[in-house]
């Protein structure tokens, strides 16, 4: 076998992670199955597999590569079938995304069968997190990422700024009255948010003569996901500072109410970012150019896209 057939083989046991269910999906003896993944772990100089008598699971390593087998694998059938997507328009394949839970569930996921129903071979994997992933060891193709991109190694495409926007619910007004003025904050509770629960947290952010500042504020509940966020203010525990685009429905709905106009927190910058090192395949960069234009019109349905 290849190298190349190894890294089929062992990616089937992967998926699978039986041997023997391999070996029957492959049309391979379980011997020739087992030989090739050793093979490759001995070409490797690492253990990709852990195997006992009742299962099969993947090493750190081996979870890595198999992550970095389904893209190369992916790429040699484009290569393979170039010539009849030039004429037939589909694609074929996995892509691998991550985005916020809000940007997932408002922007993205309800304009997916169009782009399903034009290219049906395509396996989209969408990842919805607030942390920030590593885009290179975790396989991702592409994120969509609010605020400023400083990784080295990255190249960031423009979608838009994101207005942000100070708000609380009707039932915290009724029991805290609104704050009118920074003075007044001293009165009131904030909800805090951090991607990573134990770290300080930054306080109410504004921008008060030009200058980007942080005010330290009270607060009983620090949440670590947007939804969340979300939750805690309709619960009436606090001020959140968000994108407008991700509360605007609430917002017309009277379940949240816009406060302290005059002192929101800079706009935020949202980018689709992805690693230069890799050649971006055909199936990639047409699903980045779609989701490019499906955030660019989320983003001017309400305006807030500059």
């Amino acid at each position: 076998m290849s190298f190349l057939d190894h890294m089929l083989v062992f990616s089937r046991v992967a998926e699978l992670l039986s041997f023997t269910q391999a070996a029957d999906s492959l049309g391979l003896p379980k011997a020739s199955v087992s030989n090739a993944v050793q093979q490759l772990e001995n070409r490797l100089g690492v253990r990709l597999l852990h195997r006992t008598t009742r299962k099969v699971v993947l090493t750190h390593d081996g979870q890595s590569f198999y992550e970095r087998c389904k893209d190369a694998l992916s790429d040699m059938d484009e290569l393979q079938t170039m010539f009849q997507l030039q004429s037939s328009n589909a694609l074929k394949g996995r892509i691998r995304l991550d985005m916020s839970t809000v940007v997932a569930r408002q922007a993205v996921l309800p304009r997916l069968p169009d782009l399903l129903q034009q290219h049906p071979q395509l396996q989209i994997e969408i990842s919805s997190t607030e942390r920030r992933v590593d885009l290179v060891r975790e396989g991702f193709d592409c994120v969509v990422r609010a605020g400023k991109v400083t990784e080295p190694g990255l190249i960031a495409r423009p979608v838009g700024d994101l207005r942000m926007a100070n708000c609380v619910s009707p039932g915290y007004m009724a029991r805290f009255g609104v704050p009118h003025s920074l003075e007044d904050l001293a009165k009131h509770t904030l909800v805090h948010y951090t991607a990573t629960l134990g770290a300080k947290v930054s306080g109410f952010e504004c921008t008060q003569v030009g200058e980007e500042i942080a005010i330290p504020m009270q607060g009983p509940i620090t949440v670590n996901n947007a939804e969340a966020y979300q939750a805690a203010c309709l619960a009436s525990l606090g001020i959140i500072q968000v994108p407008f685009v991700g509360v605007r429905e609430l917002i017309a709905q009277g379940q949240l109410v816009e406060v302290l106009t005059g002192w929101t927190a800079p706009p935020m910058p949202l980018s689709l970012v992805y690693a230069h090192r890799r050649n971006l395949s055909t199936r990639v960069r047409v699903v980045m150019d779609w989701l490019h234009g499906v955030l660019v019109a989320y983003l001017d349905e309400s305006g807030v896209g500059q």
